[in-house]
C-alpha cells in the first residue's frame, strides 16, 4: 500500500515540478532535509553535482530564518492552547541534543550537522544554536560547513562512489 502511495507521490512531483524543484523542496523539509533529498534527486536522474548543490541550497534556505525567529515563535506557541505542547516538545528535542553542541561549541555544531544520522541536521542544529543564544554570524558558517559535509557524505553513498573506491 505505502509503496504504491510513495510511487504515486514521486511520479506526481516528478511530472509536475521536475527533478530539480522536487529535490530542492524535499531538502527544505525538516527531518528529511538533504539526507532524503539527495537520494530522491539521484533516483530522479539528477547528476552528482546538480543534486548536491540543489540540496545544499534548499537545506540552508530555512536556517537563517530559524536562527532569527525560532525563540520568538516558540514563545508565542507556548501561550496558545494546543501549540504549547508542540513548543515544549521542540524545546525538549533541542535540549536533548544541546549537550553535544555545548561541549565543543561551534565545532560541536558543525559535527552535529555534518553527521547524517536521524535527528541531526541543519534544522535541529539551527534550533539548538538559537536556543543556546549563539549569534547568527557565529553559528551560520558552522551549520553551512556541516551541511556541505553531510551532503557530500550522502551524495557519495547515494551515487555509489564508495563502492568505486573500495
Amino acid at each position: 500500500m505505502f509503496d504504491n502511495l510513495s510511487a504515486s507521490i514521486s511520479e506526481f512531483l516528478f511530472e509536475t515540478v521536475g527533478a530539480e524543484l522536487c529535490t530542492f523542496i524535499v531538502s527544505m523539509i525538516p527531518i528529511i532535509e538533504l539526507r532524503g533529498a539527495i537520494p530522491i534527486g539521484q533516483g530522479m536522474g539528477l547528476g552528482f553535482w546538480p543534486c548536491y548543490i540543489i540540496s545544499v541550497i534548499g537545506n540552508m534556505l530555512p536556517v537563517p530564518i530559524i536562527l532569527l525567529f525560532v525563540r520568538a515563535v516558540l514563545g508565542w506557541m507556548k501561550k496558545v492552547k494546543y501549540l504549547d505542547k508542540i513548543a515544549i516538545w521542540v524545546e525538549n528535542k533541542a535540549d536533548k541534543h544541546s549537550g553535544k553542541v555545548t561541549k565543543y561549541a561551534t565545532w560541536g555544531l558543525f559535527l552535529f550537522v555534518a553527521v547524517p544520522l536521524p535527528g541531526t541536521g541543519a534544522w535541529t542544529g539551527a534550533l539548538i544554536a538559537a536556543l543556546l543564544n549563539m549569534r547568527m554570524k557565529k553559528a551560520l558558517p558552522f551549520i553551512f560547513a556541516g551541511v556541505l559535509a553531510a551532503g557530500l557524505i550522502v551524495s557519495l553513498l547515494s551515487f555509489g562512489i564508495f563502492s568505486i573506491l573500495l
